[in-house]
């Protein structure tokens, strides 16, 4: 998955997330957040992505340790709402 722009890393690694029990816990949130941050810059293409993930996950029901955690990323890294 390398080969791989790290938007698009996000946007597969997050269909396991949705594929497995649909909710979005705090390991694969940071491994999410992991992939965009592997180049310590969050780009308009991730924060897209993660917007996106994020809205589905709220959705979907989020713990509120992991909504606490999207708040602090999208502040982080003005991810929009």
């Amino acid at each position: 998955m390398s080969d791989l722009q790290s938007h698009l890393q996000i946007a597969l690694a997050s269909i396991e997330v949705f594929n497995n029990d649909g909710r979005l816990d705090l390991a694969e949130l940071d491994r999410l957040l992991g992939i965009a941050l592997k180049d310590r810059v969050v780009d308009d293409e991730e924060r897209r992505v993660l917007a996106r993930i994020f809205r589905e996950a709220e959705a979907a029901g989020v713990d509120a340790t992991v909504a606490r955690r999207i708040a602090e990323a999208r502040q982080q890294h003005a991810i929009p709402d």
